[in-house]
C-alpha cells in the first residue's frame, strides 16, 4: 500500500548542518555565513517557525528580526534527544541513532528513554550515540567551544554523548545563561558558543503554548536575546534557532490504547512518544500490525513499516545496520491534531501533557533560524 509524505519547505534548510556551518564561518572554512571572530548557536527548545508567528507580540524583536528565508527543517522524528543529536554532530538520525525519544535496545526487551536513561553497559555515551560530535572533533584539533545550558544537564550522559570535548557552563537562571554566552563570545577569540534554553519547551509541555506561562517566558526569553544581540561586538556572529515546534493537543482528542484493544494485538512494546510511535512487534507479527494499524488510524495518522521509512529518507539518506533494530517495526506519526497513549500503564503523569510534537507536520518540523549580530 502506497502513502503520500509530507514534502520538505522549498525555502528551509537543514537544522542538522547548522552547527557546521557555525564552526565553519569560525575557523575559516566554507560556509553560507559571513566569517566572523567568535559565534553563538542559541537553540530554544520547543520554539517552532509557527509558534513563533503566531505569538509574534510576545516575541517582537525576534519577529521583527527574522524573514521568510529564516527557517530550517528539523529532523524525524521532531523530538529533541533526535534533533538535538543531529544538529551536534551534523549526522542524520539514521548515522547517529537517537531515533526517537524511547526505543528498544535491540536483542533485549528493554526500553530506553535517550536523553536520560544513559549508562556505562548498552547505552554508553561513547558507543549508543555513533557519531563523533562536532563540538568533540573541534576540540581535538586545539580550538575551545563552550556549551552553556542548566546546571542539572553538567556531565549527563546526553551531554557526553552529543558535547564532550567542549567546556561546559552550568547557569539556571535564563537571563544571566544568556548574559554569560554573550560575555565568552566577546572575550575570546575563536570560540565557539553552544546555548541552550529549555524552558519555553518544558512550560509548553505542562501547560501549552497558548498558556500564560509559555507567553511570558517567550517574552522574557526576547528580551534576553534582545539584549544580548545589542551587547555583541560587530564581529560575533549570533544564530537563533530551535529542534522542533509544538502544538496543543487538549484531552479529548487523546487516543487511549486499553486493555484488549484490538490495536494492541501483537504489539510487545511501544516506544517513541504520544505523536509518533515505534511498535516493536511480536516475532513474524509485524506485517499484521502494519495492516492492523493502517487500516484502523490511515485517516489521522502516517502508519509505515520500518523498511518504508527508511526508504523515504526519513531518518536520513543511510541508515546504519546498527541502527536499524532500533527503529520500531511499525511507525504511527500522527497528521491531526491526535496523541497516542498506552492507557494500561499505571503511571498516567504523562496523560498530563498539553504540548506535543514528535510527528511529520510543519508546525513540528519547521524551526526558525535567525541571524543577529555580525551573521545579519
Amino acid at each position: 500500500m502506497s502513502f503520500s509524505l509530507p514534502a520538505a519547505s522549498p525555502r528551509a534548510r537543514s537544522l542538522t548542518g547548522v552547527l557546521s556551518d557555525v564552526i565553519a564561518s569560525v575557523d575559516g572554512g566554507e560556509s553560507t555565513l559571513p566569517a566572523v571572530r567568535s559565534a553563538i548557536l542559541l537553540v530554544v527548545d520547543g520554539l517552532g517557525a509557527r509558534n513563533l508567528a503566531e505569538r509574534a507580540g510576545h516575541a517582537r524583536f525576534l519577529s521583527t528580526a527574522a524573514t521568510r528565508r529564516d527557517v530550517a527543517t528539523t529532523v524525524f522524528p521532531t523530538t529533541t534527544a533526535s534533533a538535538l543529536t543531529s544538529l551536534l554532530t551534523g549526522a542524520d538520525a539514521g548515522e547517529h541513532g537517537i531515533v526517537g525519544y524511547r526505543v528498544r535496545i535491540p536483542g533485549t526487551d528493554r526500553m530506553a528513554n535517550q536523553l536520560s536513561a544513559w549508562d556505562d553497559d548498552a547505552m554508553a555515551p561513547a558507543t549508543w550515540q555513533r557519531a563523533e560530535p562536532l563540538l568533540t572533533a573541534r576540540g581535538r584539533a586545539g580550538r575551545t567551544s563552550v556549551v552553556v545550558s542548566k546546571k542539572e544537564f553538567v556531565g549527563s550522559g546526553f551531554t557526553l554523548a552529543t558535547t564532550r570535548g567542549a567546556e561546559f557552563a552550568g547557569i539556571d537562571a535564563l537571563r544571566d545563561r544568556v548574559r554569560e554566552a554573550g560575555r565568552v563570545a566577546a572575550a575570546r577569540d575563536g570560540v565557539v558558543v553552544y546555548l541552550y534554553v529549555p524552558e519555553l519547551d518544558g512550560a509548553g509541555h505542562r501547560h501549552g503554548t497558548d498558556s500564560t506561562q509559555w507567553t511570558g517566558l517567550l517574552e522574557e526569553a526576547d528580551e534576553a536575546i534582545r539584549e544580548l544581540a545589542g551587547r555583541l561586538p560587530r564581529d560575533v556572529g549570533l544564530l537563533v534557532t530551535a529542534d522542533h515546534g509544538m502544538l496543543d493537543v487538549p484531552r479529548h482528542r487523546h487516543i487511549l490504547l486499553g486493555e484488549g484493544d484490538p490495536l494492541l494485538a501483537d504489539v510487545a512494546e511501544i516506544g517513541g512518544e504520544p505523536r509518533m510511535l515505534h511498535l516493536y512487534a511480536a516475532a513474524g507479527a509485524a506485517g499484521a500490525v502494519l495492516e492492523r494499524w493502517r487500516a484502523a488510524e490511515s485517516g489521522r495518522s502516517w502508519v509505515m513499516s520500518r523498511d518504508e521509512a527508511v526508504a523515504a529518507g526519513l531518518f536520513g539518506s543511510r541508515v546504519d545496520p546498527a541502527v536499524a533494530p532500533r527503529i520500531g517495526d511499525v511507525l504511527v506519526a500522527a497528521r491531526a491534531d491526535v496523541v497516542y497513549y498506552d492507557d494500561r500503564l499505571a503511571d498516567k503523569a504523562a496523560q498530563r501533557m498539553v504540548g506535543q510534537h514528535g510527528s511529520l507536520t510543519d508546525r513540528e518540523r519547521i524551526v526558525p533560524l535567525i541571524r543577529l549580530g555580525a551573521y545579519a
